[in-house]
């Protein structure tokens, strides 16, 4: 992971969508914090930078009748990751400093639960995935890696595993995250973070 990368992934870890879900009334709300300086700043091997390949275009969840367009996400002004924008039939967002699904490491996908006005969020129903479901993104060039779901944390966003969710691994994984839990007015407390490995990867 670069040093842009590192910065960006833990600022998302400690903002409100991942951090901000897009809460009631007109727009949401993205709550920021202080970063997590515990988190390592070093380069990483699976730097995005040296892993090129085509970006997802699609990302199809079956098990929760999940079957979105996937916008890329880059970083705001502030230095933060970008977060899918509050709209009406919104989509899904792939952190381009990630890598592309089915490169070694953990490529990050972006939901929000609820968009405001708008209601239910495309990731409204993450937290009901279970282990052995199915995630398959669609690439540019017509390719379409399965991954298998692990595992899915519900967290606290204080207590959010930036490492667990971020660090280097030794072969292609997902992480999909978005807001759950208990909700007081436009926030929610928790993170849902959903794990998954490449579909024949499991050892």
């Amino acid at each position: 992971m670069t040093p842009v990368s590192r910065r960006a992934f833990t600022a998302a870890a400690t903002l409100s969508l991942v951090t901000g879900c897009g809460g009631g009334g007109g727009g949401g709300a993205d709550v920021k914090a202080e970063p997590d300086a515990s988190t390592p700043s070093t380069p990483s091997r699976n730097s995005p930078a040296a892993k090129p390949g085509s970006p997802p275009v699609r990302l199809r969840i079956p098990a929760i009748g999940v079957d979105t367009p996937v916008i890329v996400l880059g970083l705001a002004a502030d230095g933060t990751v970008e977060v899918p924008p509050i709209t009406d039939h919104d989509r899904a967002g792939w952190y381009r400093y990630s890598p592309v699904p089915g490169r070694t490491g953990p490529s990050v996908f972006l939901g929000h639960v609820t968009v405001g006005r708008y209601g239910d969020g495309v990731f409204r129903r993450l937290a009901r995935l279970r282990a052995g479901d199915r995630v398959v993104a669609r690439l540019e060039d017509g390719t379409e890696p399965e991954f298998t779901v692990t595992r899915v944390r519900t967290v606290a966003k204080a207590d959010f595993p930036t490492e667990e969710v971020y660090g280097d691994v030794e072969r292609p994984e997902l992480r999909l995250i978005t807001c759950g839990g208990p909700r007081t007015g436009a926030e929610y407390r928790d993170n849902v973070i959903v794990f998954a490995e490449r579909a024949g990867d499991r050892r």
